[in-house]
């Protein structure tokens, strides 16, 4: 025990052996150069008597004998001194420099006794010699030991960064199947680099990758995900923000794996810059809206996607009313003529015809006259302000897309959006252009919203859709097609740069619903929030602690085990290009134990850049002139016109249609004249 008495009790007794070590020492002078002794008149009877009695120990019958018991006794003593600890020592320095050169004096005067006959010096200057180099030999032994009980030799480990503690087992093993994504990595355990794989065995339950600009998204994860899934067999959806990246990995892959697919898949691509490279495909397509309830859905997409802060407002009064408006304009146009002029550019034009002549005509449908009641109720009370906050925010946002271009697109049919269709296979491109992103990105949202409808279906083909930079458009529903499309074998990719990205551009519940419903995360760096709800999703693991304590007498080193972040925040936002975490979801029939990861994607760059000096370029669709797309944006405005003057001529000429006939005066007076 560390009291006082005890201690004072060791360090008497290293004090006493100590004592006797420098006595056998002075004895071992006094015998073996006892001539000087002689000469300097140092002798006694009684001590010659003493010495002549320990002589028959056998001590003093070499020369080496009595300087080792010194010498022993001087390295017991200093087993039991405990000096106060200095951090600053160094341990080559005391044996460099006090111990090496202390044996070196200590024994290496033993050569002047031997040698005592070839130094021409009296024997009482040889002997002082002896003595002094031997006694600063023991000096320097002394001095050096003490040093060496005063040195911290406990260290703790130099992990800076905490790199072995946070280290854990991850999946060696390739796990593959006809669905899986599979990614080669290295990661770190307890000091040493480790070949693993991140498999991706059930990408049915969704897959988020996040970071940001620059950690490697598209490099290394979603590209492996397309070309996986096209060498499996994915009929695809790609929503290409940067057009044209993911738009030539997908289009190369798939002329080289048609015979994956017992049907050759089509490609298609929707491009707005340039209409050479591009298909037309009508989103409000009739023959895929049974219900009313599809016009509103595509309402909904259509107006949020254009006011990402109506997002945040839903059920306003002033957020729903124009949706309403939209909704019933979609489903009139539906409904007219089996849905001849059913498209997204001919609702545009309809939206801003004058109140007197839309109003009666979209009334003259039974089923949307509840829907536009409010607004015919506000026109003919006079409150014009209020129908203008109604109407106009849905007429002005949506006037937004009046344009030649988007026209042109939009009210083609080259193809349908069920891409998993057993029968008509396809691959899906939709690019943006970051500079209108606000515009680009509300149409591409009501594609996607109309594809996913068609998509979700039993009986389908198992298809892929991969959404790079998701909050860049708008989808009312992500998290239910995740919940409910693994059955359908429908597997989703979300590309986010933060979590911050989607609660701003989605809001903070249904932003939070997506993050926490997906199976499958793969993030890369990412900071504040988002790296913080990785950590704490990641959980912890068991890790070993320790601390060290000096003090003037000791220094102890505490040793314990505790449950710590097993990804810490800070370790997420330092992550490199490349350096990847996350967690994977299993099957029931095929568990995987180590799900969590922490590695290093390996991408084999020069076969990447090999295959992309030998891609393709994508074929030009069409050739087109700029008065064809003039004509169809002219054309567009036309039917819209005739469709008014045509209903109005019918509400006019039928005696029970005229009920519908606004009664404002411009409209009493025109009955008249007409009459």
């Amino acid at each position: 025990m560390q009291t006082g008495e005890n201690t004072q009790g060791l360090r008497k007794i290293t004090d006493m052996i100590r004592n006797f070590g420098v006595l056998v020492l002075v004895l071992h002078y006094y015998v073996f150069c006892y001539g000087a002794f002689e000469r300097w008149h140092l002798t006694h009877p009684v001590l010659e008597r003493l010495l002549i009695n320990i002589h028959h120990t056998g001590l003093f019958n070499h020369v080496y004998t009595s300087k080792l018991l010194a010498l022993i006794c001087l390295l017991i003593s200093l087993l039991g001194t405990k000096g106060r600890k200095e951090e600053k020592l160094s341990k080559m320095r005391i044996t460099t420099s006090f111990m090496a050169t202390g044996i070196l004096l200590y024994w290496g005067s033993i050569y002047l006794l031997k040698s005592i006959s070839t130094f021409k010096i009296p024997i009482t200057s040889l002997a002082l010699i002896y003595i002094v180099i031997t006694s600063l030999g023991f000096l320097l032994l002394l001095r050096g030991g003490a040093l060496l009980t005063r040195l911290i030799t406990l260290k703790l480990e130099k992990d800076v960064f905490n790199q072995l503690q946070e280290s854990f087992p991850q999946e060696e093993r390739l796990r593959s199947s006809p669905f899986s994504i599979n990614l080669p990595a290295i990661y770190q355990l307890d000091g040493k680099s480790r070949k693993s794989w991140i498999n991706i065995i059930n990408p049915f339950r969704g897959t988020l990758v996040a970071g940001t600009p620059g950690s490697g998204k598209s490099y290394f994860v979603i590209r492996h995900v397309i070309t996986q899934h096209i060498q499996k067999g994915f009929t695809m959806f790609i929503y290409d923000f940067k057009f044209d990246d993911l738009t030539k990995i997908a289009y190369n892959t798939i002329l080289d794996n048609t015979d994956k697919y017992p049907v050759p898949p089509k490609f298609y691509l929707i491009n707005f810059d340039d209409l050479r490279f591009t298909h037309r495909c009508n989103p409000l397509d009739p023959k895929s809206m049974t219900d009313i309830m599809d016009a509103t859905e595509s309402a909904r997409t259509i107006m949020l996607g254009l006011n990402r802060e109506w997002i945040r407002k839903t059920g306003d009064f002033f957020v729903e009313s124009p949706i309403n408006f939209v909704t019933a304009i979609i489903w009139f146009l539906r409904k007219y003529k089996d849905g001849a002029y059913c498209t997204l550019p001919h609702v545009i034009e309809l939206m801003q015809v004058d109140y007197e002549k839309l109003f009666p005509v979209l009334r003259s449908e039974p089923e949307i006259e509840v829907l536009i009641n409010p607004f015919v109720t506000a026109f003919t009370n006079k409150a014009m302000e209020q129908l203008e906050g109604q109407v106009g925010s849905a007429k002005i946002t949506m006037a937004r897309l009046s344009s030649p271009h988007l026209y042109y697109v939009l009210s083609g049919s080259d193809f349908t959006l069920d891409l998993n269709n057993p029968k008509d296979p396809k691959i899906i491109c939709v690019g943006n252009n970051y500079m209108k992103q606000q515009v680009y990105g509300a149409v591409l949202s009501l594609y996607t919203s109309r594809m996913i409808k068609l998509v979700n279906r039993k009986g389908q083909l198992k298809s892929s859709l991969i959404f790079d930079e998701f909050p860049t458009i708008y989808f009312n529903g992500m998290d239910s097609l995740i919940a409910t499309a693994r059955s359908n074998q429908v597997a989703t990719c979300l590309g986010v740069q933060d979590f911050s990205q989607l609660r701003k551009d989605y809001g903070r519940d249904q932003a939070d619903v997506i993050a926490n419903v997906v199976g499958n995360i793969i993030a890369g760096q990412v900071t504040g929030d988002t790296a913080k709800l990785l950590s704490d999703r990641f959980g912890r693991i068991m890790q070993d602690r320790r601390s060290m304590s000096v003090n003037s007498m000791d220094t102890s080193i505490s040793r314990s085990m505790q449950l710590d972040a097993a990804i810490p925040a800070s370790k997420i936002a330092t992550l490199s290009s490349g350096e990847m975490v996350g967690i994977v979801a299993d099957n029931p029939d095929e568990k995987i134990k180590l799900k969590m990861f922490h590695a290093e994607i390996q991408n084999d760059h020069k076969r990447i850049k090999a295959e992309e000096d030998q891609y393709q370029p994508i074929p030009q669709i069409r050739n087109i002139k700029a008065e064809d797309v003039q004509n169809c944006y002219q054309q567009i405005k036309n039917d819209v016109q005739l469709i008014i003057e045509t209903e109005m001529e019918r509400i006019y000429q039928s005696p029970e249609l005229t009920r519908l006939i606004l009664t404002s005066k411009k409209t009493r007076k025109g009955v008249v004249q007409g009459n």
